[in-house]
């Protein structure tokens, strides 16, 4: 069984997900999920269980459940779906009054055990557990600050993360780890404003709860209370799923500690807040509030912007479910033109264990998507999508529904051109596959099938937001990247080319610590 606790360690089996069925063909991939909860009295380890299935959305390769019972930490994790990794007898065994958890998708590490979150590891001064949600930009730094511990007795093993684990997150841990003559609150102080990039953690020892933001809120982090506790998630849809109350958000560069004496709140960095505006356009639920802004209406009024951009002589609009229901919904609202479902989603299709035999790769988009070939047959159609990537899937969407006897297919997307990497969280192509790098929009319409193309300006998309621009992080679309990312002489070649175009990266590219 996959625990881990203060005495011993036994490892799960490991394995990489496949994404959909083709991995070849990814859309943007998710940030992961972070939950904390403090409630002496309640069941812990379910509320958490319950939290992370609310944020699975956010990443589907691996889960894991820290608990303290006050005495000692114990950690379950393993590879897989939430509802995969535990059951009732494995949660009934996670007894007491604190708790993180974590859901992954790996931008930073391999997708093996090793790297599953939360990292754990035990100090003469007590144990540590640790989540995070992001990307670090200057792991470099962070490896040399880990070697550079003192351990003269070997007690510690601080190099052991550099070696076996693969991820930023476990850098942090190692550093977070190391207080011989101060609390983990203090030392927190210290290694905080180390960090360079996105960051939402949460992270415990046997007694305290913590959560820290970065000083940009480039992912999203918010507080919520529960009748005898207190909740810290990437999204509030988490505390409605268990019955708590929002209280607010994790302030940028804000950490927060929850102990037995209350709450209490940490500024370790001036907030210069660049919240990702692609939480907005895809990776949060829909029934998220970020910023005091609905994500549902957002991506609604995306799609009436798209409307007023773009308008088209159309027989139906339809959404690619389900990441462009909302925009499609809007569009229809604008335009007059009646909505209905062209597609039929699979629910049950999704990332597996299976690898794809070559049949199933050629059978692709269809074991994830059916046409309703008598609501798409003889019209024309508007067919509302979030974005682009590589353009396979739409290409293989197009066909599709040529197929079921469409007359015109016109494609309208709720963001702008994708065109640069991101290096706080989301896995996107490189820049050679983003297919915007290479071709305008025309260009895009005819290679994907489409009778016309049209995407959402970006001052449209931020328009919909309800935020200032200059509070939000828009570096896939226009590559402006607003932590200032790191020489390329430390960057790995896999990256290499995907930054070198950049016009904001002429001095300083990125570093992600993969193997």
């Amino acid at each position: 069984m996959p625990f881990q606790s203060s005495g011993s360690t036994r490892r799960g089996g490991d394995g990489r997900l496949t994404t959909a069925l083709d991995p070849q063909d990814q859309g943007p991939q998710d940030a992961c999920g972070v939950f904390g909860v403090w409630a002496p009295g309640e069941d812990v380890a379910k509320l958490t269980y319950f939290g992370l299935y609310a944020l699975q959305h956010r990443g589907q390769e691996s889960a894991g459940i820290a608990v303290s019972n006050g005495r000692q930490i114990l950690v379950y994790k393993d590879m897989g779906l939430v509802s995969q990794v535990f059951d009732e007898t494995t949660l009934d065994s996670l007894k007491g009054h604190l708790a993180i958890g974590h859901s992954r998708y790996s931008t930073t590490g391999a997708s093996t055990w090793e790297n599953a979150q939360p990292t754990f590891r035990p100090t003469p001064d007590g144990s540590i557990a640790l989540g995070h949600n992001g990307n670090l930009i200057n792991t470099h730094e962070l490896r040399e600050a880990v070697a550079a511990l003192p351990d003269p007795d070997g007690e510690l093993d601080l190099q052991r993360p550099a070696e076996t684990a693969t991820n930023d997150t476990s850098l942090v841990t190692a550093l977070m780890a190391h207080h011989p003559d101060s609390t983990l609150e203090a030392r927190a102080l210290e290694v905080l404003p180390m960090l360079r990039g996105a960051f939402c953690f949460v992270w415990m020892n046997e007694d305290t709860l913590y959560a820290a933001r970065d000083p940009q809120g480039i992912r999203p982090l918010v507080l919520g209370r529960l009748d005898r506790g207190w909740v810290v998630a990437s999204e509030d849809a988490a505390l409605a799923t268990i019955g708590a109350s929002v209280v607010r958000e994790v302030e940028p560069g804000e950490m927060i500690v929850i102990d037995g004496d209350g709450l209490r709140s940490h500024t370790f960095a001036e907030p210069e807040r660049k919240g990702c505006v692609f939480e907005y356009v895809y990776l949060a639920r829909p029934d998220a509030k970020i910023a005091g802004r609905s994500v549902h209406e957002a991506r609604v009024e995306m799609g009436r912007e798209l409307a007023r951009q773009f308008p088209v002589d159309a027989d139906m609009v339809m959404p690619v479910p389900e990441s462009g229901t909302p925009a499609a919904s809007g569009y229809a609202e604008e335009s007059g033109i009646p909505f209905g479902q062209g597609f039929v989603k699979n629910a049950y299709v999704g990332r597996t264990f299976i690898q794809p035999s070559q049949t199933l790769r050629q059978l692709g988009l269809r074991l994830k998507l059916n046409a309703l070939e008598h609501m798409i047959r003889g019209k024309k159609l508007v067919v509302v999508d979030d974005s682009i990537v590589r353009g396979n899937t739409q290409r293989a969407q197009v066909r599709m529904l040529r197929e079921a006897g469409a007359l015109e297919v016109h494609v309208r997307i709720s963001s702008p051109p994708v065109k640069w990497p991101c290096f706080y969280g989301i896995d996107f192509a490189t820049r050679a596959e983003l297919i915007a790098n290479g071709l305008d929009v025309d260009e895009i319409a005819a290679s994907v099938g489409a009778d016309s193309l049209g995407y959402i300006s970006l001052e449209g998309m931020v328009a919909s937001t309800g935020q200032d621009r200059s509070s939000l992080c828009t570096a896939c679309f226009t590559g402006d990247y607003p932590v200032e990312l790191p020489d390329e002489s430390l960057l790995g070649k896999h990256l290499l080319e995907a930054s070198l175009s950049s016009p904001t990266l002429g001095r300083a590219l990125p570093v992600l610590n993969n193997p």
